[in-house]
């Protein structure tokens, strides 16, 4: 029998109960390479289409992930 560990409570299975565990610090992340950008901004277009993360801030990781590295 194979055991499993966490280090996240349960949550429930739903947007709110998703959106607590992804949160939001992903929002307008930029990646170090062109693939690690491919990757957040598939992870962000998953948690918007789910409707996780609201429109607005859909909307501002789209704007701050394009601005590029700081």
């Amino acid at each position: 029998m194979a055991a499993g560990c966490t280090s996240s409570k349960p949550a429930l299975v739903s947007t709110d109960g998703l959106r607590h565990v992804v949160g939001t610090s992903l929002i307008g992340t930029v990646g170090a390479t062109p693939a690690d950008q491919m990757k957040i901004d598939e992870t962000a277009a998953g948690l918007c289409g789910a409707s996780v993360w609201t429109q607005s801030e859909c909307a501002r990781h789209g704007r701050e992930s394009r601005k590029g590295p700081h």
